[in-house]
């Protein structure tokens, strides 16, 4: 039996379908990688560079279009109030160089629980997933850490983002 809650809470019709753009996004990652691992490749070594790339690029273009690296704007420019809505989020701090969230809702992760997923790879499949926003991260000139993750089944995400 999975260890992995996540149950929303917030289940207005738009805001479903929005995750469910976001489920199938998550599967598409789990495809790919299940494809990878079928021709012997790891997932972990394809997917985690790949999606870095993604979020090195994501990172620069918020940072060019908020016009800082302070962690207040990403705040602004990525974790916007709809974005809130569709992780659940609550921003615990935010200052220029830290910014704390924690997320209670995952979207990948259920898309990942739908596909019948185990466990171990859906643990797996967001790390790699982490990559991205770990490049977006980087582009802001900081670290994040994650102390804690629904994926492995704990009872939030905590995105700790820090210079």
């Amino acid at each position: 039996m999975s260890k992995i809650k996540n149950e929303p809470k917030i289940t207005f019709s738009l805001i479903q379908a929005v995750r469910g753009q976001m489920e199938q996004r998550a599967q598409w990652l789990y495809l790919l990688c299940d494809e990878a691992g079928k021709r012997g490749l790891d997932w972990w070594d394809v997917g985690s560079s790949a999606v870095k790339r993604c979020g090195l690029a994501q990172g620069k273009a918020l940072v060019e279009k908020g016009g800082t690296k302070s962690l207040t704007g990403l705040r602004k420019t990525l974790f916007t109030r709809p974005a809130q809505w569709m992780f659940e989020m609550d921003v615990k701090r935010c200052d220029d160089d830290h910014l704390d969230i924690d997320f209670h809702y995952c979207p990948l992760v259920k898309g990942w629980q739908k596909m019948g997923c185990t466990d171990d790879e859906i643990a797996l499949l967001c790390d790699i997933a982490m990559c991205g926003d770990r490049g977006i991260g980087e582009q802001y000139g900081c670290v994040l850490d994650l102390p804690s993750t629904i994926a492995k089944g704990d009872d939030c995400c905590r995105l700790r983002y820090h210079r």
